[in-house]
């Protein structure tokens, strides 16, 4: 097997690249995708008649009948309207960089065109080709899309491909030429310059999903201009992309949390539709391992609450419109549990704002057919580079249980040290919280290293993102081994499920060995079990956990009270020993992030209280 070392980290840090969009590891090539793309394959498969980029005509015809006759497409169609009337009357897009990203206008602009694009193929109305005509020339008149941040050029370049293929030659000549230049001057050509922020072609993570995915559309639109350019520039993306894909693997864990799967999967579902109408197939991109299960890991990580299970850097609740990432995943399977039909019948005028994929949802929400249904587990562990375990009570849970837990390390992509870590939530309430994540932009104005992952850099005085702002473990006061990797090491389902991760690397030699245990002992409580080996370097031991509750203490014990409710933390161990409680609002740093009521509980082990080096730390959370 051939290996590969992707080590250009500290050298892109240097020149301020965003090391999320890539990987540092040494690991095994990938399972591959079919690839047979070469001019020829391209010019004998691919379909000549627009649209052919995730619509085709029959698919439109589709649409139309369904908008008329199914409630759910005709109910979330309305909403794409009211979204559409609302941009015909803002103004064009104008090249506002924020920092080092036009992000936002490349998904405003996709945004723009998914909804327009949309409209226009199920009305034919010639203002909206007209809107269409005027966008698209404002965006295609920038100086350029700003490659120094691909995320920005293929986000664009989505939005572009999209307004050319679903105007099916509708647009004005001069407008058409003037977006297939654009597509290849400042789409596809800057990606092959290997100065440039290019680490995502063969990276491992949501850039890849995303990079690939613009140039492949963005490629199919250009195919009959240049088709030496769109074939090498798709086949450079069937083989680049499984370096992303593989990171689902084995249990469908997405290791960057589940506000990025939202954005990394929605790329690759994009484009295995976008393939699929373009050229009859895939190429085994939605049958890649564990891509299909990442499903399930997305709906899991939704908690009673409303909030995320919300590690790495992840957002904090979700909307509450349906997921039209997952929609895919219904209609792909067949299984209903990924659609979540009241969500998309909610009253239209309600929706605000759609996602900026809502015109390509339609088109999976159009398609959708019943088939198997499956369930959801009650207790579940996805192993994998971010390895966590999820214990529920279940959708007719009255107690509402709900814990995550994990393990990993700090240098994955959008990673923190937050090994050992959990989030619990009982009745309703999330009692143990995660800090979440926060504005790239406002820390990187500063000149803060955001993206750094050595052990001594800026990233980890964050609360977000060092170990004092996660519910873990603290040895001698210190920071995580940031490259340090906490492994599951066993998992046991059922009624009172349980879930170890080996944690010892993460410690860098301040400990022996240390292995924590998380057992659902209850219908409404949790034990945390840590066994800890110490060795000459320990000095102290910090059990801790966060939370925004009110909180009062007594010897061996912590009750929460919040929402009328009350949690208990009980020392069994230690029955005697005092916690402490830190008050985190306001936080450390001026550019920490603000949590209103955050605290930190604390239970503190001095090294002599562990005789013979070696001791059990339990701790029990229960409700009422």
């Amino acid at each position: 097997m051939y290996k590969i070392i992707i080590g250009v980290l500290f050298i892109c840090s240097l020149l301020g690249y965003d090391l999320s969009a890539i990987g540092t590891e040494q690991v095994d090539e990938p399972q591959q995708l079919e690839n047979p793309m070469s001019v020829d394959y391209l010019k004998d498969n691919l379909k000549g008649d627009l649209p052919r980029i995730i619509l085709t005509k029959k698919l439109t015809k589709d649409i139309r009948k369904k908008v008329k006759k199914d409630a759910m497409v005709k109910n979330y169609y309305a909403a794409i309207k009211i979204n559409a009337d609302v941009i015909r009357r803002e103004p064009l897009l104008t090249r506002k960089q924020v920092g080092r990203r036009l992000l936002s206008v490349s998904r405003e602009m996709l945004y723009r065109m998914g909804i327009l694009g949309m409209v226009y193929q199920i009305e034919k109305d010639k203002e909206v080709l007209r809107r269409i005509d005027e966008e698209v020339k404002a965006v295609c008149n920038f100086s350029d899309w700003n490659p120094s941040h691909y995320l920005d050029v293929a986000e664009m370049s989505f939005a572009v491909a999209l307004a050319l293929d679903w105007t099916a030659g509708d647009l004005p000549t001069e407008t058409q030429d003037l977006i297939i230049k654009s597509l290849i001057d400042k789409g596809i050509k800057p990606s092959y310059n290997k100065e440039g922020n290019v680490g995502w072609i063969n990276g491992r993570n949501n850039w890849n999903q995303v990079c690939n995915g613009g140039m492949i559309a963005a490629s199919i639109a250009i195919a009959e201009r240049d088709p030496a350019l769109a074939s090498k520039t798709i086949h450079r993306a069937l083989e680049g992309m499984p370096h992303a894909l593989e990171e689902y693997g084995p249990d469908g864990v997405y290791p960057e949390g589940s506000t990025y799967w939202g954005y990394g999967t929605s790329f690759s579902v994009l484009t295995s539709s976008m393939l699929r109408t373009a050229f009859g197939k895939d190429f085994g991109l939605a049958e890649f391992p564990a891509f299909l299960e990442s499903a399930d890991f997305r709906l899991l990580c939704n908690t009673p609450s409303g909030y995320y299970y919300n590690f790495a850097d992840c957002g904090d609740k979700r909307g509450a419109n349906g997921d039209i990432v997952l929609a895919w995943f219904a209609t792909h399977t067949g299984n209903p549990i990924y659609l979540e039909r009241d969500r998309f019948l909610r009253d239209p005028a309600s929706m605000g704002k759609l996602s900026r994929i809502a015109g390509p949802g339609l088109v999976w929400l159009s398609q959708f057919v019943p088939k198997s249904t499956s369930k959801l587990p009650i207790a579940w562990k996805g192993d994998g580079s971010n390895p966590i375990a999820i214990f529920r009570g279940g959708n007719d849970d009255p107690r509402q249980y709900y814990f995550g837990g994990k393990g990993g390390k700090a240098t994955i992509s959008h990673g923190n040290m937050d090994a050992g870590s959990f989030i619990f939530e009982l009745d309703g309430v999330r009692w143990v919280v995660d800090p979440g994540n926060q504005s790239y932009h406002t820390l990187e104005k500063t000149g803060f290293n955001l993206w750094g992952r050595c052990q001594e850099c800026e990233r980890w005085t964050l609360l977000t993102k060092n170990n004092y702002g996660h519910s873990t473990l603290t040895v001698n006061g210190a920071l995580h081994q940031a490259d340090g990797f906490a492994t599951l090491e066993e998992f046991t389902d059922g009624t009172q499920p349980n879930v170890s991760f080996e944690m010892t690397d993460v410690f860098s030699g301040t400990l022996s060995k240390a292995e924590r245990r998380f057992s659902k002992d209850g219908d409404h409580s949790l034990l945390i079990e840590d066994e800890i080996t110490l060795n000459d370097n320990t000095e102290e031991v910090t059990w801790q956990v966060m939370t925004t509750a009110d909180v009062s203490i007594e010897p061996g014990r912590a009750i929460l009270r919040k929402d009328g409710k009350m949690l208990t933390i009980d020392n069994e161990s230690h029955p005697d020993l005092m916690p402490s409680m830190i008050s985190l609002d306001p936080p450390p740093l001026a550019l920490d992030r603000k949590i209103e009521g955050l605290k930190r509980i604390e239970f503190r082990y001095p090294a002599y209280y562990f005789d013979g080096g070696v001791g059990q730390i339990s701790v029990r959370l229960s409700g009422e």
